[in-house]
């Protein structure tokens, strides 16, 4: 069996026999080539989901948290799409604590 042959064989077409051949084959290929992280900076990120996830990074309450998100104040940390709400956890925390009026 020649992998090319294979791989241009539609997998309806192809025996039980040429299909685990073509899936051993992929899997050997997948061993040797460790899986890299796509940004090493990435790697040491850390971050929290929701409302929730904010109050418990700054631990306070919900309607605390809502506060905080609705200030704009940590905007740049957060990312949200639809309801789904991503927030990098050091960066918001770095922008809450710079002073820029209010009280405190």
């Amino acid at each position: 069996m020649e992998i090319r042959d294979l791989l241009s064989k539609p997998v309806w077409q192809m025996t039980g026999e040429e299909f685990i051949f073509l899936n051993r084959h992929a899997l050997q290929g997948s061993e040797t080539k460790p899986a890299q992280p796509a940004a090493d900076k990435d790697k040491d990120k850390k971050y929290v989901y929701g409302i929730g996830g904010i109050a418990r990074l700054f631990g306070c309450s919900i309607p605390t948290a809502n506060r905080i998100k609705k200030s704009g104040r940590i905007d740049r940390a957060i990312t949200q799409i639809g309801r789904k709400i991503i927030v990098d956890a050091d960066m918001a925390l770095e922008l809450a604590g710079r002073k820029s009026g209010g009280r405190g």
